[in-house]
């Protein structure tokens, strides 16, 4: 009887160590896939991809002789990387990207329509980007002063739709979505309010959660990818679409939208500010973005990086 239990604890403690019974053969784990790779070890390659990535995000703004700020957001995996992403800075035309918020949410509700048309006030027109301040007193729909404000930055188109919409009623959609930090201070072009301190300005984080929100509105979108030119889009390959607004003043350069990177979109953020060359900023721009898009596009090929055809 002792030899036949002292058998059977034999073969207990070999079972229990695996590989002690001599020509054992290991168990497989349970529901793993012979060959496959282990997600470990996947997992462990895409993170070395991250942090170099991390690593050169971080070397592009350290070299800008001034200050850039970004949050870059993978939408599959709600990866961030972030730089300064809570510092409120001037937004220049990004601000613009609220103003299409609100637009589309008053449509939603009723309160207006895109075929509703409105006549040019002269009073209204100002200089800086766009066609309208040269134009007479021309009769156009909220759609058209819309895409004039996205497409060609047109200020004066900018400031028909903000007396349309109301700025008190922008800054209170904004407090809504808890986007504290991002004010509508002022009309385009308005350098006497600049100069009392009542800046337009918003943070990178901020900015990119007004993106993931207007992600959920495809005619918002469908606005923000019409054909346009800027540092974001100069950095990504001419196949590759944004729905986006950039911005710029004396000091300032902005880019920020949703990149649509095949399987693997992200939101792109910049600010930059306090630049003593503005060319070199629009660069540093560019060539994140480059960067950015260098780096989700890999992810989007496959989880072990392998580009298939």
């Amino acid at each position: 009887m002792k030899r036949v239990l002292g058998a059977r604890c034999w073969v207990l403690g070999a079972w229990v160590l695996g590989a002690a019974v001599p020509g054992a053969v290991p168990s497989a784990v349970p529901g793993a896939v012979p060959g496959a790779v282990p997600r470990a070890a996947a997992q462990s390659a895409a993170d070395e991809l991250r942090q170099k990535f991390a690593h050169r995000a971080e070397e592009i703004a350290s070299r800008l002789d001034g200050v850039m700020a970004y949050t870059i957001v993978d939408l599959t995996s709600g990866d961030r990387f972030t730089h300064l992403e809570t510092s409120t800075l001037p937004t220049a035309s990004t601000i613009k990207l609220a103003i299409v918020y609100e637009l589309f949410k008053q449509v939603e509700e009723g309160r207006v329509r895109l075929d509703d048309t409105l006549v040019l006030d002269r009073a209204k027109a100002v200089g800086g980007t766009g066609v309208l301040a040269d134009l007479g007193t021309p009769t156009l729909s909220i759609r058209d002063y819309a895409v004039l404000m996205v497409r060609l930055s047109d200020n004066t188109a900018t400031n028909v739709l903000i007396d349309r919409l109301g700025m008190e009623k922008i800054a209170q959609r904004l407090q809504a979505l808890g986007l504290t930090a991002t004010k509508l201070r002022r009309h385009m072009m308005d350098t006497a309010a600049a100069r009392r301190g009542d800046e337009n300005v918003s943070t990178p984080a901020e900015i990119a959660r007004l993106l993931q929100t207007l992600q959920k509105m495809p005619d918002a979108i469908a606005l923000l990818k019409m054909s346009k030119e800027n540092r974001l889009r100069r950095g990504l390959p001419p196949d590759v679409e944004a729905a986006d607004k950039s911005g710029e003043l004396d000091g300032v350069r902005v880019d920020a939208g949703i990149v649509f990177a095949k399987n693997r979109p992200y939101v792109f953020s910049v600010m930059t500010a306090f630049l003593k060359d503005e060319t070199e900023g629009e660069r540093a721009i560019e060539d994140l973005s480059r960067a950015a898009h260098e780096y989700f596009s890999r992810l989007g090929a496959g989880a072990l990086g392998r580009r298939l055809p």
